[in-house]
């Protein structure tokens, strides 16, 4: 195995690591106390073609690997974790999804504005009563004679607001279940679809999550993506490859979390020398150290798997899963070495404890990733 980084993926890495410093650094805090969403950064981020990375340059994207994609999306989410969360929708559920599964009409019309930023994605899977369960689709696309007509809740959609385009999956045929969902592309300011009101998130608070309410909204059917009944399909797939992206969030909260515990252990006193001098904070930051690492080693290999065109279902599970905890264990040690500054906004570290829980729950909870992962090495 060969785990050396090209000339690419290194330039790729620092770029994102700057931007991160220089852009997204300065009010990060402010940002999340106020759940400012970072309109301003995630434009540059867009010039910059953080949020088309893997699309083609066909239509406007950078045309990279995966590798390149989830080496950035570390950098990021070590200093923003709520302009990660845009960045790994964008490019992960809704520039990917249209592009590998969407026609060329669809790919020529959206993904142009999509992979530079100048419009923003929106992936509406979760409802009320459809979380975990995503067979249970409650918001329905009746066809009519040259349209769906849409009506439904979704919950919880990143971008809620702020997106110009929204990828909707919605069922058609309740008699089939879960082969008679549908996925389409719907716009904002269409007849009939309403943005209710923005959630009061525990973490990730800049980012912009709201509940989605549409009403007899007519969608043409040619903005329906893939054949009658594809959309389950389409949303496991789509998200099979999404979970590498959080995989990486996850990471690179937990990253950024002992980077910022290292540098205090060097520079806090406590009984006379700095703490990191003290066995009990020494082997807190050996357990941090050991766990990025291997979280770092599954997320590229997922990510791997995918540029080779292997089956990454069972490696980005696990990724997400291990990340995930990864991301909460080191966040809270990471708060514990603080002591009581860890406890305060200015230190960051309690933001990257709550912005950690989340990488656990969307797009697949942990509980689900432990299913992904039991049929897959069941069936072997």
């Amino acid at each position: 195995m060969d785990f050396k980084l090209t000339e690419e993926h290194i330039m790729i890495r620092d770029a994102a690591r700057d931007f991160a410093k220089n852009e997204l650094l300065p009010g990060v805090i402010e940002r999340d106390e106020k759940q400012e969403f970072p309109k301003e950064q995630i434009k540059k981020m867009g010039e910059l073609g953080f949020l088309g990375m893997m699309v083609s340059p066909e239509y406007g994207g950078g045309g990279m690997d995966t590798v390149s994609y989830v080496l950035a999306m570390e950098e990021i989410s070590k200093i923003d974790a709520s302009a990660s969360v845009v960045m790994s929708v964008n490019n992960s559920l809704v520039c990917w999804g249209i592009e590998k599964f969407g026609n060329e009409e669809q790919k020529q019309k959206y993904l142009p504005k999509l992979a530079t930023g100048e419009s923003i994605g929106a992936f509406c899977l979760s409802e009320p009563e459809a979380g975990s369960d995503a067979t249970s689709q409650r918001t329905t696309a009746i066809e009519k004679d040259d349209h769906y007509l849409l009506n439904g809740t979704k919950n919880w959609i990143t971008n809620g607001s702020t997106a110009d385009y929204y990828i909707v999956i919605a069922q058609t045929h309740p008699e089939k279940k879960h082969k008679g969902i549908n996925a389409f592309i719907i716009e904002k300011g269409w007849k009939g679809f309403e943005i209710g009101p923005k959630e009061q998130k525990l973490g990730i608070r800049g980012s912009d999550t709201h509940s989605l309410n549409f009403n007899d909204v007519k969608i043409p059917k040619e903005n329906r993506i893939g054949e009658d009944g594809f959309g389950f399909k389409f949303a496991m797939k789509t998200l099979s490859g999404g979970r590498i992206g959080i995989a990486a969030q996850a990471l690179g909260i937990a990253a950024g979390a002992y980077q910022l515990a290292k540098e205090y252990s060097k520079v806090r006193k406590a009984f006379g020398t700095e703490i990191m001098n003290h066995q009990a904070i020494a082997f807190k930051l050996a357990d941090m150290h050991t766990s990025i690492e291997a979280s770092r080693h599954l997320v590229m290999k997922a990510a791997c798997d995918k540029d080779n065109g292997e089956n990454y279902d069972l490696s980005g599970a696990m990724a997400k899963l291990f990340a995930s905890k990864t991301a909460m264990d080191v966040t809270v040690e990471a708060v514990q070495v603080h002591g009581g500054n860890g406890y305060v906004k200015e230190y960051h570290v309690e933001r990257l404890m709550r912005d950690a829980k989340i990488t656990q729950i969307y797009e697949g909870t942990s509980e689900i990733q432990k299913i992904v992962i039991s049929r897959s090495i069941l069936r072997d």
